[in-house]
């Protein structure tokens, strides 16, 4: 069985529709998709409809962007349920967070000589809730100024480059107790990956006394080596461990669909949390689509 457990739609920064990213791991022989947009489950209903016309197990999540510690930490919420007064505020501050950032953008580009206004952006973010940093860099590309997004953000958009702007992030052990009350289970992405917080083993114990079911470990981000440390503090910890391809169609290169995967019972260990956490908080929360 192949599990991936984080991808994006063009609900957010991915280039597939939520139909179109379903049956593309349909065709990749994907077993399990999570499709986990940023910050929005816009793409759920969507992808929904897909799985059950191809087969395809859907786990509906989403990744938030949120700050521990000073840092951006991208955290993978399984099965929650969306209507959740908390969490729909803090997802409406983050994605708020994420538009308003673009004019100032926009503005810093073109006081470096780039030419590119609103309608650019517009054109290069249809059917994204999640409008941000990728969508200014696909401006840019067809603008002809980069290659790619790569380059884009290497050159201009990443942190510490000339155009780039900070924006609103969710506390984290916050964020984990929304998921939780609003009966889903989280689970950190891409830990020590590249521009985030690196967590060691004694600060994701006190974030699995906040509710934190697992890390994503087996992601391109990480090196062989950092997988086997990361294994091993999961183990000590009792953490679940993922794994996932962090797919964005045409717009992330290197990250295609089953790249990395879940093990099968790692997957169980998950439903299972997800399915004491839904009782626990006694809401509607969403079921896992098996056609």
């Amino acid at each position: 069985m192949r599990i991936d457990l984080h991808t994006h739609s063009r609900a957010s920064d991915g280039t597939d529709t939520p139909a179109g990213l379903v049956k593309a791991a349909a065709a990749a022989g994907i077993d399990v998709l999570a499709i986990t947009d940023h910050d929005t489950a816009a793409g759920w209903a969507e992808a929904a409809a897909a799985a059950e016309e191809t087969g395809v197990e859907l786990v509906r999540g989403m990744e938030i962007s949120t700050r521990h510690e000073g840092r951006g930490v991208h955290l993978l919420a399984y099965l929650p349920d969306p209507t959740y007064p908390p969490l729909v505020e803090q997802l409406a501050a983050v994605l708020e967070g994420r538009r308003a950032r673009v004019p100032m953008m926009l503005q810093r580009l073109r006081a470096l000589g780039v030419e590119i206004d609103d309608e650019d952006v517009r054109l290069a973010s249809v059917g994204t809730e999640a409008t941000g940093r990728p969508h200014v860099a696909d401006a840019l590309v067809a603008r002809g100024a980069v290659a790619d997004r790569t380059e884009a953000f290497d050159r201009y958009l990443g942190a510490g480059r000339p155009a780039h702007v900070d924006r609103y992030a969710a506390p984290l052990l916050t964020t984990i107790r929304y998921v939780a009350e609003a009966g889903g289970v989280s689970v950190i992405a891409h830990p020590w990956g590249r521009s985030v917080h690196r967590h060691d083993e004694a600060d994701l114990a006190r974030l699995q006394e906040a509710g934190l079911a697992g890390i994503e470990v087996d992601h391109e981000d990480h090196d062989a080596a950092a997988r086997a440390e990361l294994r091993a503090i999961a183990r000590n910890l009792g953490l679940v461990v993922t794994g996932s391809s962090d797919h964005h169609g045409l717009g992330k290169t290197g990250h295609d669909l089953g790249v990395n995967t879940t093990a099968p019972e790692e997957y169980a260990r998950l439903l299972e949390l997800a399915a004491a956490a839904s009782a626990a908080s006694g809401r509607t929360t969403p079921s896992v689509v098996r056609p």
